[in-house]
């Protein structure tokens, strides 16, 4: 996964507002009373808004399962610890103050006894009153707005043609992509997969983990989610 995308994945990603979900996590910090110094980035892919933490002076740790966004991450701040692992089998060296999982990384867990690892292992590596914060993308969003849907990026020199298909609740991404080199374009293909989640089931996984949850609020605010939501965070914390 994002091995031929992560080549082109900072132009397509051009648009995403990595300040934002900075800004909201220090809104969620303060609201629940927390001083984190040492966060994790759960899924840190390219490094954008890890580097963007570290710079608002958190002590940081990004993991990723992809070495080539890693290799990406490290370029921007090579002074960051970023470890090339699968979060759900992840490990650290000791416990964090916070975990934050940010642009739908739960989504692409498709299998609910793997997320339901991530969360053991969330409770794990979080010290007592940790806050884990993460999004998805809601059912409405990948069914509805996603959907059976195509869409085109234009960037310079790389061209993305993205079509989804939502079937049984997965959305699958068939991504043709292509780099231009010397002129000439190169053609690279992936298929990616998230898993439609309803919030209850979210619930039901932080709570079989041992984590409390404290609430689940619509993007960048502290509303509750609408039936139109298209992406939804969780804030929980460790209390054992």
């Amino acid at each position: 996964m994002y091995q031929s995308f992560a080549a082109g994945y900072e132009k397509f990603s051009a648009d995403n507002d990595y300040a934002a979900f900075a800004d909201y996590y220090e809104e969620i910090f303060s609201k629940y009373n927390i001083k984190p110094s040492l966060v994790l980035d759960l899924g840190c892919g390219s490094g954008s808004l890890t580097d963007i933490m570290a710079k608002k002076g958190y002590d940081m740790i990004g993991v990723d399962i992809s070495p080539e966004m890693l290799d990406m991450a490290r370029e921007k701040n090579p002074e960051i610890l970023y470890l090339n692992q699968d979060m759900r089998e992840f490990e650290l060296y000791g416990t964090v103050d916070a975990i934050y999982s940010s642009f739908d990384c739960i989504n692409y867990i498709t299998n609910k006894n793997d997320v339901k690892k991530i969360f053991k292992l969330v409770n794990n590596y979080l010290n007592y009153g940790g806050l884990f914060i993460f999004d998805i993308n809601t059912v409405h969003k990948l069914k509805n707005v996603l959907g059976d849907n195509t869409f085109v990026f234009d960037k310079d020199d790389v061209y993305l043609v993205w079509q989804n298909e939502y079937y049984n609740k997965i959305a699958t991404f068939y991504l043709d992509m292509f780099y231009k080199t010397d002129g000439k374009y190169e053609r690279f293909y992936e298929e990616h997969y998230e898993r439609a989640y309803e919030a209850d089931e979210i619930k039901e996984m932080l709570k079989f983990a041992g984590l409390e949850i404290l609430g689940v609020f619509d993007e960048f605010g502290f509303d509750k989610p609408k039936k139109n939501s298209e992406r939804i965070f969780f804030v929980a914390r460790r209390t054992r």
